[in-house]
């Protein structure tokens, strides 16, 4: 099995965001980073050359594979900011109707600009999101 590529580095979340050249985004990373810091009450990490977590949390699939990942986590990706919702969007369809202008993926929020989104949605993803990792049953 391939080791996984994503791990926490050393390397510096505030030299990282300076480096987003987009300065709205850049502007949207710092919101995004106080909102994340308040709900897991913990201080960002990079993990990996570009994502930035919050926490971690240990995972074990069925398979076998296993790893570590953060409990909550973005990046901001040249198309849009993406943003780490582990627990998906299915369970909370409510709350993906108010949220505002977005795409998603499997477990990924894409938000061009946080203008177009509903800030106090998208805090409950996110501590929907870190509540569901931190109460699974990984096995």
């Amino acid at each position: 099995m391939s080791e996984n590529k994503t791990k926490e580095t050393k390397a510096s979340v505030d030299k990282f965001l300076a480096s987003v050249k987009d300065e709205k985004k850049r502007g949207d990373c710092y919101k995004v980073v106080e909102l994340m810091k308040k709900i897991t009450k913990l201080q960002p990490k990079m993990w990996g050359p570009g994502i930035v977590g919050f926490g971690t949390y240990h995972y074990k699939y069925a398979s076998g594979r296993e790893g570590d990942m953060p409990l909550a986590g973005f990046s901001p990706r040249k198309q849009a900011l993406t943003v780490y919702v582990m627990c998906g969007f299915e369970k909370s369809p409510e709350l993906m109707k108010k949220l505002g202008k977005y795409k998603s993926g499997a477990a990924c929020l894409y938000i061009k600009s946080l203008n177009d989104i509903d800030m106090k949605v998208l805090k409950e993803l996110i501590t929907e999101s870190v509540k569901y990792i931190k109460n699974k049953k990984w096995e």
